[in-house]
């Protein structure tokens, strides 16, 4: 049995609850769950003032149910178990996970799974900026996990990461993959501008239509198939994520860069026919 929390509250103030993960939760009553401090704005209040709670989280599973799209940090630092948010979330979804999933059944805000090390998130709305990002100042954003978006996204996807999987179904804005160290960054919809400036490694696929002009750091490599984007893509699709079968097929123009940088990343183009 799932532990459902339902938010009642009803402000404009954020409310944060980081810190509130499944294993925390583990063999408490319902009584020392009630009780978790959360933020309200500035101040401090037990989590019933702002969420009825039922079940039990012995199986590791939190249901969230509501509108929490003023509620911050849900699933923040979690490193088992399952949450699963029936609508929309607010900013900082897994942000520093290192293992367990997280589903949001509607839209995420800014910052979903900023420095993750593991896990799974499924957004299966649109997502705000700096998806799997680095926070201001850190040396490196996102080192493992997976990110599925099957929206849209906003600016700087992918900030300094190293490690891991994001995909986005729909539209990314500007700067996508800025100073990528390592991992994949996969746009299915169109794309902003400055894609991949800055990256060291990694790789960024541009697969939709339209897709914005390369900076002049960048290097032409050559035109194939990459007989890895169908495996990538069917194993999207089976951990869920919204693409059509018609995009497993398709050439790639392949560059590499950013030059001014290491210069050992590459952007795949894809190429639509005539």
């Amino acid at each position: 049995m799932a532990l459902s929390l339902t938010y009642t509250g009803k402000t404009s103030v954020p409310v944060e609850i980081e810190g509130f993960t499944p294993t925390w939760a583990r063999e408490k009553s319902l009584a020392e769950i009630e009780r978790f401090e959360i933020f309200h704005g500035n101040q401090k209040l037990p989590l019933a003032e702002m969420f009825q709670v039922a079940g039990s989280a012995d199986d590791l599973r939190f249901d969230f149910e509501g509108d929490l799209s003023g509620v911050h940090w849900i699933g923040a630092q979690m490193s088992e178990g399952e949450i699963h948010i029936h609508g929309p979330a607010g900013r900082h979804v897994g942000s520093e996970m290192q293992a367990g999933k997280i589903r949001v059944e509607g839209d995420a805000d800014g910052w979903v799974g900023a420095e993750m090390r593991g896990g799974f998130i499924h957004v299966c709305g649109n997502a705000g900026h700096l998806v799997g990002a680095a926070y201001r100042g850190s040396p490196k954003g996102m080192t493992g996990g997976t990110i599925l978006v099957d929206g849209n996204a906003g600016n700087e996807i992918g900030l300094t990461m190293r490690r891991g999987m994001i995909a986005i179904g729909g539209s990314a804005g500007d700067m996508l993959g800025f100073n990528m160290i390592a991992g994949t960054v996969l746009v299915f919809g169109e794309c902003g501008i400055r894609p991949g400036a800055g990256m060291r490694r990694g790789t960024l696929g541009l697969l939709g239509p339209n897709p914005p002009s390369l900076l002049p750091s960048f290097r032409y490599a050559c035109t194939a198939s990459p007989q890895v984007l169908p495996m990538i893509f069917k194993q999207l699709r089976e951990q869920g994520l919204k693409i059509d079968e018609s995009q497993f097929a398709g050439d790639c123009e392949i560059f590499n860069g950013d030059m001014v940088a290491l210069g050992r990343g590459e952007i795949f183009v894809r190429t639509l026919p005539v």
